[in-house]
């Protein structure tokens, strides 16, 4: 069934609002997720992070919602996906963005993509390697030896449709380096493509330019 505006805004509210109540099942920290040893970093760019030890957490699945009291509208009938989808998709955009944020100078391009295997389209893997691979990039990160590690928390659904969804995350980064150590952060327009529990991330942009 098409929404009017109108309803597509009370449903945009509504599943904001659903977040935040699950937010401990979508965003809460339980899956160390490991690329090759490394120290805490932080990327110094949207585009080329590096790869490198993800020592961070992943969010735990959904677990399923109270049954929606007498009087209650349940929100899913109108969405062209369930609770459960949604959990599914959250878990993939929270592991890719602590990823994206992780790597280690020793790493190649190939080591820092292959982490996300699974996780990202074979169009944005190829997008990622390039901009790992960028020549002062590389030299940068190498002559200074750094070492990022990545966190990541869901802010927000921004955008839907039957079979894409795109959050707002909030990540930071830490980065050690020969320089010392820095913190960094930046809020992701992150776009999954996929339906049920199969989803992978598709692009990502800062959430000040929008996502296409």
């Amino acid at each position: 069934m098409e929404l009017s505006p109108g309803q597509r805004g009370a449903v945009f509210a509504a599943v904001v609002l659903v977040l935040a109540a699950l937010g401990y099942f979508l965003v809460v920290p339980a899956i160390t997720h490991g690329h090759a040893a490394a120290s805490p970093t932080t990327s110094s760019t949207a585009s080329g992070s590096a790869s490198g030890t993800a020592a961070a957490t992943a969010p735990a699945p959904a677990a399923t919602a109270p049954a929606a009291q007498a009087g209650e509208v349940n929100i899913y009938a109108w969405l062209p996906f369930t609770q459960q989808d949604l959990a599914a998709a959250a878990t993939v955009t929270v592991r890719f963005s602590i990823d994206y944020n992780t790597y280690t100078y020793t790493e190649t391009a190939a080591d820092y993509v292959g982490a996300m295997s699974g996780l990202i389209t074979t169009e944005l893997a190829t997008t990622l390697q390039a901009s790992y691979s960028t020549p002062g990039v590389v030299s940068t990160r190498t002559s200074q030896k750094q070492v990022s590690t990545g966190t990541a928390v869901i802010s927000s659904l921004r955008d839907f449709g039957p079979s894409s969804l795109t959050f707002v995350v909030n990540t930071t980064q830490h980065l050690v380096s020969s320089h010392g150590a820095s913190d960094g952060s930046a809020q992701y327009a992150i776009t999954l493509t996929g339906s049920g529990s199969s989803w992978q991330v598709s692009d990502i942009e800062l959430s000040s330019a929008g996502n296409s």
